[in-house]
C-alpha cells in the first residue's frame, strides 16, 4: 500500500532508456526516483495484530506523525477543545494587533496557511483515502484531524517565538519555522551541531515537499480535471500536459514575483473564494442525496471498526485516514509555522491558538464534505482503482453533469492557491541553507516554476507516491524539536492563559 516500486516496476527491470513521448519520458524516469525515496521514508516494521495474528507492515513515520498529535493533546490538556471558541475570536479580528512586528495579519497568515493545506489532498487525497482504505478511513481522518491541531498549535506558536528579523541585499522581512527553532533547541543544550544538522535537514525536505506536494501534485491534478471536462482523451491538453504547466506556471509567477505580502493578499481572497465554491457544491449534492446521509455516517462508522475485512480492514482503513490527514492538515510537518511566524503578533501562544484551527477548517471540515459527497452518492462502492480526483468529480456529477465544470474550478483554486503558499515554504529552506541572496530567491522561483510543468507532465501514480514521502519527511526533524521544546511550549501557555485571565 505505501511502497512506489509496483509489481511490474523495480528498479532491475525498469527499461534502460526512456522513449515515447516527452510526457512519458519524464514519468519514466519519475518511476525511478519514485521507488528510491518511497522506500526509504515508508520504512515499515512487521506488526503482529489479532489472534490468530496477522502480520501488517507499519510505517514508521505515520506512527511518529500520530504519537506526538496525541502527546501533545494529551501535554496541554486537550487544548484544542478548551481554547477552540477562544481562537475563532483571535481569528475574528477582536485582538488583533496592528503596529506589532510582523508582515501579515491574523487572517492573512492563516489563509496563506490554508492555502498551502487546503489544497487537492481534500479532493484528490480524500478520494484516494476512499478508495485504498474504505469508508472507514475517513472517520482516522477527521480523528488526525481534531489531535493535529495539538501539535499544529505547538508548531506555529514556536515558529513564532523563534523567528527572525533578516535582512538581505537591500531588503528585510521576518523568518521562521522548525529549521529555526529545532536549531535553537539543540544549541539551548550545548548540542550546537546537531542542531544545525536537522535544521538543514528540514530545509532541504521543506524544499523537496514544496516541488513535489506542493507544487508537482497539485499542477498534476488540475490537469486531470481540465482535460476531464474538455472531452478526455479527444481534450487538447489530453497530450499536452507541458503546455498546460507554461500556463499554471505563468500564473503562479504572476504572484510569487511579490513576496510573502503578495502571497497574503491573493490567498485571503482565494482561500474564501474556492471554500464558498467547493463546499457549496458538496452540500448541493448532499441535500439532494439527503435521505442516504445517515447510512453514509453509519458506513463510515461502521467500516472503522467492525469492516467486512475484519482486522485488517481496521488497520489498512486506520493508516490510510492517518497517511492521507497528515498529508492533508501538514499537522506535525511544521510547514505551517513557516509562514504563520510572519503574522504580526507580539503573542505567539496567540498565534498558535489562530494556527491550530487550520487542521480543524482543513481536514474535518473540508475533508469531511468530501467523504460524505463520495459515500451519500454510493461512488465509494466499485471506487477501487479510480484515481485521485476523478473518483470525486463522479460523485459530484451525481447533482447534475454541470457540477463537474464547478469542481474545474475549485480544483483549479485548490491547486493554484496551494501552489504560491509552498512556493514560499521552499523559498525560505532555500534562502535557510544558502542565504538571504537575491539569486537564490530569483533561482529557486525559476526551479519551482520548472516543476510546475513536469508535474503536469508525469502520471498520477507516480508523483502521489514520490510526493507523499518527500512531504512526510519533513515530519523527522520538526517533531523532534517539538518534544525537546515541549516543557518551553507549555510554560508560555500557562502563562499567557494567566495574563487573559487577570486582564
Amino acid at each position: 500500500m505505501f511502497s512506489a516500486c509496483f509489481p511490474d516496476l523495480t528498479l532491475e527491470t525498469a527499461p534502460a532508456s526512456c522513449e515515447g513521448s516527452l510526457d512519458a519520458v519524464i514519468d519514466c524516469h519519475f518511476a525511478k526516483v519514485s521507488c528510491i525515496v518511497n522506500e526509504t521514508i515508508f520504512y515499515s516494521l512487521p506488526v503482529n495484530v489479532g489472534s490468530p495474528p496477522e502480520v501488517f507492515d507499519i510505517p514508521v513515520i505515520l506512527v511518529w506523525i500520530a504519537a506526538c498529535s496525541i502527546f501533545f493533546t494529551l501535554y496541554l490538556g486537550f487544548i484544542n477543545f478548551r481554547y477552540f471558541g477562544y481562537a475563532w475570536q483571535l481569528l475574528s479580528g477582536k485582538y488583533d494587533e496592528p503596529n506589532a512586528k510582523g508582515e501579515l495579519s491574523n487572517f492573512q497568515s492563516l489563509a496563506a496557511s490554508l492555502a498551502g493545506t487546503v489544497g487537492l489532498g481534500n479532493i484528490a487525497g480524500v478520494a484516494v483515502a476512499v478508495s485504498l482504505g474504505g469508508p472507514g478511513a475517513v472517520f482516522w481522518m477527521m480523528v488526525m484531524g481534531f489531535l493535529g491541531m495539538s501539535s499544529k498549535f505547538a508548531e506555529v506558536m514556536l515558529g513564532v517565538k523563534y523567528r527572525r528579523r533578516v535582512e538581505g541585499e537591500g531588503t528585510h522581512r521576518f523568518v521562521g519555522g522548525p529549521m529555526y527553532y529545532v536549531r535553537d533547541a539543540f544549541e539551548q543544550r550545548g548540542i550546537k551541531y546537531v542542531g544545525g544538522f536537522l535544521a538543514v535537514v528540514f530545509a532541504v525536505c521543506c524544499i523537496l515537499g514544496s516541488i513535489g506536494g506542493g507544487n508537482m501534485f497539485q499542477a498534476n491534478q488540475a490537469l486531470e480535471q481540465v482535460v476531464r471536462v474538455t472531452g478526455g482523451e479527444a481534450s487538447f491538453f489530453a497530450d499536452k500536459g507541458w503546455l498546460f504547466g507554461v500556463i499554471l506556471a505563468g500564473l503562479v509567477g504572476a504572484v510569487i514575483v511579490g513576496g510573502i505580502q503578495s502571497i497574503g493578499r491573493v490567498s485571503s481572497t482565494l482561500v474564501p473564494v474556492m471554500a464558498f465554491i467547493y463546499l457549496g457544491a458538496c452540500f448541493y449534492v448532499i441535500a439532494l442525496h439527503y435521505a442516504q446521509i445517515p447510512e453514509a455516517l453509519m458506513t463510515i462508522m461502521r467500516e472503522a471498526f467492525t469492516p467486512e475485512a475484519g482486522m485488517g480492514g481496521v488497520i489498512g482503513g486506520m493508516l490510510m485516514g492517518i497517511q492521507r490527514a497528515s498529508f492533508s492538515n501538514e499537522a506535525g510537518l511544521g510547514s505551517a509555522a513557516i509562514v504563520q511566524a510572519t503574522a504580526r503578533t507580539d503573542y505567539p501562544v496567540r498565534q498558535g491558538f489562530v494556527g491550530m484551527l487550520g487542521p480543524f477548517i482543513d481536514t474535518v471540515i473540508v475533508c469531511m464534505a468530501t467523504a460524505l459527497l463520495i459515500v451519500v452518492t454510493g461512488m465509494h462502492e466499485g471506487g477501487q482503482g479510480i484515481a485521485g480526483v476523478e473518483l470525486t468529480s463522479r460523485a459530484m456529477e451525481q447533482g447534475g453533469a454541470w457540477l463537474s465544470y464547478v469542481l474545474a474550478v475549485a480544483v483549479f483554486l485548490f491547486a493554484y492557491s496551494t501552489q504560491i503558499t509552498w512556493y514560499y515554504y521552499g523559498e525560505i529552506g532555500a534562502t535557510y541553507i544558502l542565504g538571504e541572496k537575491k539569486w537564490v530567491s530569483w533561482g529557486f522561483k525559476v526551479f519551482f516554476l520548472m516543476f510546475t510543468v513536469i508535474g503536469c507532465a508525469a502520471s498520477l501514480e507516480n508523483v502521489v507516491n514520490l510526493t507523499d514521502a518527500l512531504f512526510l519527511s519533513m515530519a523527522f526533524a520538526n517533531i523532534l524539536g517539538l518534544y525537546m521544546l515541549a516543557p518551553e511550549i507549555k510554560r508560555d501557555l500557562k502563562a499567557y492563559i494567566l495574563q487573559i485571565k487577570s486582564s
